[in-house]
C-alpha cells in the first residue's frame, strides 16, 4: 500500500501564501486518484481538491477555487497544495489522501490511505 505524508504546514498572516507537500512511498501515486482535505476543530473533514490517477480530472470546493491549485510530480511521487490569498478560514489540519476505487473524487470514501495532517493556521 501506499504510505503519505504531508510538510509544509505553519503559521502565516492573512493574505499570505503556503505550499503543501505530500510525499507518498510504497507505490507510485500515478496508480491512484489524490486529494487534499481539511478539518477544523469541531467541524467535519471537507474536502479541498483532487486530481484523480490521470491527471486530467482536477476539483476544487467552492471555498478555495481560484485560491488553491492541486498538482502532482511523478518523478518525485509527491502531491502538491499551492494555496494563495489565505484566510483565517482556511485554518486547519489539512489531509492527503489517495485512493483507488477510482470513484468521487469530491467524497471522502473514495480514500482509502490518508497522511497524519500537518496544521495550517492564518492570522489575522
Amino acid at each position: 500500500q501506499v504510505q503519505l505524508v504531508e510538510s509544509g504546514g505553519g503559521l502565516v498572516q492573512a493574505g499570505g501564501s503556503l505550499r503543501l507537500s505530500c510525499a507518498a512511498s510504497g507505490r507510485s501515486i500515478s496508480g491512484y486518484d489524490l486529494g487534499w482535505f481539511r478539518q477544523a476543530p469541531g467541524k467535519e473533514r471537507e474536502f479541498v481538491a483532487a486530481i484523480n490517477w490521470s491527471g486530467y480530472n482536477i476539483d476544487y470546493a467552492d471555498s478555495v477555487k481560484g485560491r488553491f491549485t492541486i498538482s502532482r510530480d511523478i518523478a518525485k511521487n509527491t502531491v502538491f497544495l499551492e494555496m494563495y490569498s489565505l484566510n483565517p478560514e482556511d485554518t486547519a489540519v489539512y489531509y492527503c489522501a489517495a485512493g483507488n476505487s477510482f470513484s468521487v473524487l469530491q467524497k471522502i470514501d473514495t480514500y482509502n490511505h490518508w497522511g497524519q495532517g500537518t496544521q495550517v493556521t492564518v492570522s489575522s
